[in-house]
């Protein structure tokens, strides 16, 4: 098993915002707190672990772990793109990121007179799709949050994102009836299953310590 000392790691965390007029927002209820631990863990193991943070309650403060802050679907797309010239050995896209925004945004606070209110959205670029576009040799996890029916449906779903994204490894998590992830590699195999962050945090980087 390969030590993950010295290794550059980067994760994504958080929601991210899609404005609506200057003053209000579309978001998810992403609470950042997979993507600390991640963090968190990596960095214990000796890795040099940049986290790219969305708006979350709790931000993470550590001083060794370099975070960078966005709020917006932009701004993450920005700084993920920037990053990606620094040559991660490990990029791990755990952020919720926004599947779509508006069309036109409102230039103008609106007003609260309206009783009804149409917004038009349209879907965002994929930012998954074009990680190892701008960084091929890094190893990418990426991931899938869906209420799955059954082990098939994850399996297909997954080698979907695969086939898009070029992942290396996908964590397809579920809320329905508690939280659970998949492990899931290229090859169509379930390595493992995990019933918490806190194991699919070990069971995550114990995993990418013997495919580096």
């Amino acid at each position: 098993m390969k030590s993950l000392k010295g290794k550059r790691v980067l994760i994504t965390s958080g929601p991210t915002w899609i404005a609506i007029d200057p003053m209000r927002v579309i978001s998810n209820r992403a609470s950042g707190e997979l993507g600390h631990k991640l963090a968190t863990k990596l960095h214990q193991a000796g890795a040099k672990v940049t986290l790219l943070q969305g708006q979350v309650n709790k931000r993470l403060d550590a001083k060794d772990i370099h975070v960078k802050e966005f709020s917006f679907y932009h701004e993450l797309a920005a700084l993920l793109k920037n990053e990606l010239k620094k040559k991660y050995d490990v990029v791990i896209h755990n952020a919720a990121v926004s599947d779509y925004e508006l069309k036109t945004p409102f230039k103008a606070k609106l007003g609260s007179h309206k009783k009804t209110l149409t917004l038009k959205l349209v879907a965002t670029a994929k930012l998954i799709t074009t990680i190892k576009r701008f960084a091929p040799k890094s190893f990418l996890v990426g991931f899938k949050l869906e209420d799955f029916k059954n082990t098939k449906q994850i399996i297909t779903e997954v080698q979907k994102l695969i086939s898009g994204s070029k992942c290396d490894l996908v964590v397809a998590n579920t809320l329905k009836g508690g939280y659970k992830a998949y492990l899931v590699n290229p090859e169509k195999k379930i390595l493992n299953i995990s019933h918490s962050r806190s194991e699919l945090t070990k069971k995550l980087i114990k995993t990418i310590r013997k495919l580096l």
